[in-house]
């Protein structure tokens, strides 16, 4: 993984090696966007795949088509937070124990750094730039996917999870994103 690419569509199914340790090593290291292709079509597949880090989860068979619209997504959703990083450029957000730096793109809990995909990453930065508001998983999902979008709702909340794994303390009783029940989530600082 000493290349550099701009997105990686990965198939889970290769004859050698499995594409969910492929994705496992790749976000471990990489905040690269990943496009999973497989023909695994059950939930519990694309929950585990969207889990460890892939951006969105495609099904076979699909058109040509549809896999360069959810590619242009993908760089869509990077060049808007690169647009509004430009436009509304502050160098760092603060909250509490956190320090989000949207120059670098990085995360630190108390001068501990935490790596973050470049979905959390958005996703957390729509948090912190809105403290106390509750925003509706409809709400997240145009500000981080894009209006054009065409996957499932629950894209947000398996974020979510992840995102709550690297920052909360106790991912039983979260504090800093905290659920607004049959709505959404809030930024709880």
């Amino acid at each position: 993984l000493n290349e550099e690419f701009d997105l990686i569509i990965l198939d889970l199914m290769l004859p050698e090696v499995d594409g969910f340790d492929i994705c496992r090593q790749v976000r471990q290291e990489k905040n690269t966007p990943i496009i999973m292709v497989s023909a695994k079509k059950d939930d519990i597949d694309k929950i585990r795949g969207l889990g460890l880090g892939a951006d969105d989860y495609m099904t076979k068979p699909f058109s040509p088509s549809e896999l360069v619209a959810r590619v242009d997504a993908v760089y869509r959703r990077v060049a808007l937070a690169q647009m509004r990083d430009e436009n509304n450029f502050k160098e760092e957000i603060r909250s509490g124990d956190f320090a989000l730096n949207l120059r670098n793109r990085t995360l630190e809990k108390s001068g501990r750094r935490i790596k973050l995909t470049q979905v959390e990453f958005a996703i957390l930065q729509l948090f912190m730039q809105n403290p106390g508001r509750a925003l509706s998983r409809e709400d997240i999902l145009t500000s981080v996917w894009g209006r054009d979008y065409d996957g499932e709702l629950k894209i947000v909340d398996v974020n979510i999870r992840r995102l709550r794994i690297k920052i909360e303390d106790n991912t039983a009783n979260p504090t800093y994103i905290t659920t607004v029940w049959g709505y959404g989530y809030k930024w709880g600082l």
